[in-house]
């Protein structure tokens, strides 16, 4: 594109924003980068990246920066309610050639990221008023001040500003579950990703490395409560496995309900939308994080191959929308499954539960 020139502002710090951020310094931009929220304000939660995500760190040239952190993941066990086996997925013969599978930190990947954005952003800053111009966006901030830029990129999350000043969608959907997140440390010992399945709820434990695991638990429901601690221990108080172990260190639980964002278009003049503010889904298949480092890859590249930037965009989502239409269906198809009572759920999982699962990644195996 002749214009190696283009002025561009992300919206949103977070893995989305510096993933784009990266991507586009790579191929010699620049973007002005904004984060309506002070540093530091993430809560302490981990991260299960698939191998997807590992590629397009890879092609991020932040594989070196995050190969020291966390732990990388070998299987996937799935268990009954009670502990016992259900099924296994090989995530090193599924990722073969692409990944390997990691757990961390989500703070410790945000630092990477950091880093390899530049550094530069703005936080405190929020966008008050976009206007569509024919070759650019006027952008006025909440504190008055105004530019003009060639892009507007998105990457300010499910309840996306952005994506409501253009124009693009309204708010996010419930997609039917009820989250809980902590970071224990001092748990038992779990080698592998490990979940324990039960009736319309279910508990996943990853090791992070260093002691620390991972937990994740989920129940349908649409009201987080108001005591997700006390809640956590009713709804898996009978559960095996590792979960009791579990339950007696948990102390600090992030709550929240899952939202699913569903858009006819992404872009519209030269205003785009990427990671969830464009293609949130519920956080089944663990997609949401690589799901936006493979927009970052694909949009730099889209927009050094093309002659200008409503093509770019166009060869961006054409590109993209497969894919995050494939992790949105597959995400809907495995939380189907949750309303299929035990006792016919696990003996079919007991037989083709590995490759059931596996297959969900079919399409994300592929390049993008």
């Amino acid at each position: 594109m002749g214009g190696f020139s283009l002025r561009i502002l992300v919206v949103g710090a977070g893995i989305a924003g510096l993933s784009v951020a990266r991507a586009l310094r790579m191929v010699g931009l620049r973007p002005d980068v904004t984060e309506r929220l002070p540093p530091g304000e993430n809560a302490e939660t981990g991260l299960y990246l698939p191998g997807n995500a590992a590629r397009a760190l890879r092609r991020l040239d932040l594989d070196g920066p995050v190969r020291p952190l966390g732990q990388v993941i070998h299987r996937q066990r799935f268990l009954d309610a009670a502990g016992a086996p259900l099924c296994e997925v090989d995530l090193d013969a599924l990722w073969a050639g692409v990944g390997e599978c990691r757990a961390l930190p989500r703070s410790e990947l945000h630092r990477v990221l950091l880093t390899g954005a530049g550094g530069a952003v703005r936080h405190g800053v929020e966008v008050r008023t976009l206007d569509l111009l024919p070759r650019s966006v006027g952008v006025t901030f909440v504190d008055g001040t105004a530019t003009e830029y060639d892009l507007v990129i998105g990457a300010d999350g499910l309840r996306s500003t952005v994506r409501a000043l253009a124009a693009l969608g309204g708010p996010p959907q419930p997609a039917g579950q009820v989250v809980y997140r902590s970071v224990v440390r001092g748990g038992p010992r779990i080698a592998e990703w490990t979940a324990l399945l039960g009736q319309r709820a279910g508990f996943l434990a990853v090791p992070l490395g260093a002691g620390r695991l991972h937990c994740y638990a989920d129940e349908a429901g649409a009201v987080a409560p108001a005591d997700p601690l006390a809640r956590l221990r009713e709804l898996f108080g009978d559960y095996g496995g590792p979960v009791p172990e579990v339950l007696e260190v948990l102390d600090r639980v992030h709550v929240g309900v899952t939202e699913e964002v569903e858009l006819g278009r992404w872009s519209r003049g030269r205003v785009l939308l990427v990671g969830d503010a464009a293609h949130a889904t519920a956080p089944t298949l663990s997609q949401g994080a690589a799901m936006a480092l493979e927009d970052a890859v694909v949009l730099a590249e889209s927009l050094r191959a093309a002659g200008d930037v409503e093509a770019a965009l166009a060869a961006y989502e054409s590109r993209r929308r497969p894919r995050t239409r494939w992790v949105r269906d597959r995400t809907r198809d495995r939380n189907r499954t949750r309303d299929v009572p035990p006792a016919l759920r696990d003996p079919l999982l007991r037989g083709r539960g590995g490759r059931i699962f596996g297959e969900h990644y079919r399409l994300l195996l592929g390049p993008l």
